[in-house]
């Protein structure tokens, strides 16, 4: 590993870190104003997890997960796709219906669906994709409108398609059949100690995503017309296509982030589906830096953050609100800690630059007779 390399990771995990300690140093102050016990809270919060809870949190990491990987390909591109809460709505919605008619036997009927989601997903971004792409429409302004109508329109077909559940006021598609679930596995002994099975999907998509953004001629022009448009168009490279394609990847991967619930737990989509995962992603992009390992780490610290909030009210009266205090703390000082790492390695940059420029050369020029 160079030099190079070696002070960026340095880098890296200082600003993380710095991040981290900024924010417990934040959220004790705001604990400390509001009279509440800051040792007792911490503890709770940072206690080890019970294998109920750890599998909690990794099936929550994963969802998460999936969420930030689909907004880290806009950042990649420089586009903020706010528009995943929409869309993973929709494709959610999708497979439910696809998976819940049960059209092929077994895990093909599985693959129709996942696949039917991200064809969805994918579809929903494009849209915000072809309006920047042809006619300047700022995809920040696009995906939030496309928020609102995934969501009324998955409101009004849900009442079209749905079975009612008998004595409850609950509403939700067919529920998919036994062949199709993806089964889960167990971390621990007795119940609620299963985690999803699709945790590996999001692995694989996680790999894929490092693959094709750092090994591929693609993710090369990706990365580029991102970095400097100009740049792209004079090494050829068609920014609208690339615009279009990467708000088309953004939303395939957006598909897959309500599937996790869908296959492992809720069996079918309802007015009780868990909603919200999408700008949680936005800030899990930002801790991760884009880079999948750093969103990994991100989700698994947001997702251990809500799990150890839980009993925060029973055990220490104080509201399970201070956690989403600290994950905003966190999201904030992350990007002032970058920035202000970004600024230190450019200065040692600089000062190794001068220092090459004025060191002394070996070698004396010979003057022809």
């Amino acid at each position: 590993m160079t030099n190079a390399r070696v002070l960026k990771l340095v880098l890296g995990v200082a600003s993380a870190l710095l991040a981290l300690v900024a924010a417990f140093a934040i959220t004790s102050l705001v604990l400390i104003i509001a009279g509440d016990p800051v040792g007792e809270v911490w503890k709770t919060i940072l206690r080890f997890p019970e294998p109920r809870n750890r599998a909690n949190i990794i099936n929550n990491a994963t969802v998460l997960y999936l969420s930030g990987l689909a907004v880290a390909v806009g950042f990649r591109m420089n586009l903020f796709n706010i528009g995943v809460d929409g869309q993973y709505r929709i494709a959610a919605f999708t497979a439910a219906v696809v998976a819940g008619e049960g059209w092929l036997p077994g895990y093909l009927n599985t693959a129709l669906a996942v696949l039917a989601a991200i064809l969805v997903g994918a579809a929903w971004a494009g849209i915000a994709g072809i309006l920047r792409a042809t006619r300047g429409v700022s995809e920040v302004i696009s995906t939030i409108m496309l928020n609102f109508i995934a969501t009324s329109i998955v409101a009004y077909l849900l009442r079209e398609v749905a079975v009612r559940e008998k004595g409850s006021n609950n509403i939700g598609t067919k529920i998919i059949p036994e062949g199709s679930r993806i089964p889960s596995f167990s971390i621990g002994d007795g119940p609620g100690t299963e985690v999803y099975g699709f945790v590996f999907i999001a692995i694989l998509a996680g790999f894929l995503f490092w693959f094709v953004l750092n090994r591929t001629r693609f993710g090369f022009d990706l990365r580029a017309t991102g970095q400097s448009q100009t740049a792209a168009v004079a090494s050829g490279i068609s920014v609208k296509r690339m615009t279009v394609i990467a708000m088309l990847i953004s939303g395939g991967i957006a598909g897959l982030v309500g599937l996790p619930i869908l296959f492992g737990d809720a069996y079918s989509y309802g007015s009780t589906f868990q909603s919200g995962l999408g700008f949680a992603g936005i800030a899990i992009a930002l801790l991760g830096r884009n880079n999948p390992i750093g969103i990994a780490l991100g989700a698994l610290l947001f997702a251990f953050l809500d799990e150890q909030s839980n009993p925060l009210q029973i055990l220490v009266g104080v509201a399970p609100e201070i956690v989403a205090i600290t994950q905003g703390v966190i999201v904030l000082t992350v990007v002032i800690s970058y920035e202000l790492v970004r600024r230190y390695g450019v200065r040692l940059e600089q000062r190794e630059v001068a220092r090459a420029l004025a060191r002394p050369t070996d070698k004396t020029e010979e003057v022809p007779a």
